[in-house]
This record gives C-alpha cells, sequence and structure tokens, in this order.
C-alpha cells in the first residue's frame, strides 16, 4: 500500500537520494520549490511524492496538455521497482486527474521501456502502435486513455 502527497522542503535530501543522485540538496530543495508552483512552462503541472511506510519510492505527476487532455508520468525507484508501486501510483493518479475534470490522458511511452508498456496497457491504455520520435529523437509509442 502506498500514499501521495506533494513534496515539501524537508523531503530535499531524500529526493536527493532516492530519485536524483546526481543533484546536491540545495538543488533539489530548488526542485521541490518549482514543482509546488504547479506550473511548468506555462502550464499546469502537479508532482506526487509516491510513498511506502513514509519512505519516498518514486514520483507522479501530471502536466496538463489542454483544457481537457493532460499527461501523466510515474518514476519508482530502481530498488522498489517490480512491486506493483508504479501501477497503484498511476492509478491513484488517474483518479485524482478525472476529478479535476481532465477527460484524456495522453503519454509517449519510448519503445525500449517494455514495463511501461506493460504497465500503460495493464492500466487500459491503448496505443496505435505507430512509432513517433519525441523532442529528444527517441522513439516512442503515444497511449491514450479516457478518464
Amino acid at each position: 500500500m502506498i500514499s501521495l502527497r506533494h513534496f515539501c522542503p524537508r523531503d530535499a535530501e531524500a529526493v536527493r537520494g532516492a530519485l536524483y543522485p546526481d543533484r546536491t540538496a540545495d538543488e533539489a530543495a530548488a526542485m521541490i520549490a518549482a514543482w509546488n508552483t504547479c506550473v511548468y512552462q506555462g502550464r499546469y503541472f502537479e508532482t506526487f511524492a509516491v510513498l511506502r511506510d513514509d519512505a519516498i519510492v518514486g514520483q507522479v505527476s501530471l502536466y496538463e496538455l489542454s483544457r481537457s487532455v493532460v499527461s501523466a508520468g510515474v518514476e519508482i525507484t530502481s530498488a522498489q521497482r517490480g512491486k506493483g508501486f508504479a501501477s497503484e501510483a498511476l492509478s491513484r493518479l488517474l483518479k485524482y486527474a478525472s476529478d479535476r475534470k481532465y477527460r484524456l490522458v495522453l503519454d509517449q511511452v519510448r519503445t525500449d521501456n517494455p514495463a511501461s508498456i506493460r504497465l500503460h496497457e495493464k492500466l487500459g491504455f491503448e496505443s496505435d502502435g505507430y512509432v513517433y520520435r519525441n523532442r529528444r529523437d527517441h522513439a516512442i509509442f503515444l497511449y491514450i486513455k479516457p478518464l
């Protein structure tokens, strides 16, 4: 069983250690402050800590693409993968997005990430199977799910 909550300043060292080991604690604190503005590139963006027994095991986020469409992301620390945390966290996040009146989730999933492909398909996302290229020129599938 996991829980979700917003990150807070006291999480800086845990964020650095669990999610961004290449960052300093001050950089992690700045990231948390930016996340808590709930805005990224002028659009709604919200991120949550994924907690297991009060320890951060990952993060999930929503990014607004339009008034009714959002993108959802999940990242679980490598030591905690394979325990169902991503599925549970993303399911909760999708319910939260629906409660905020979003109607569709559109996610980019790298073609070389079979775990994420399985996760999206398990949660009822659909893909046309076509390989697209994202801004970083990675091969991706687009997955969609009505809320």
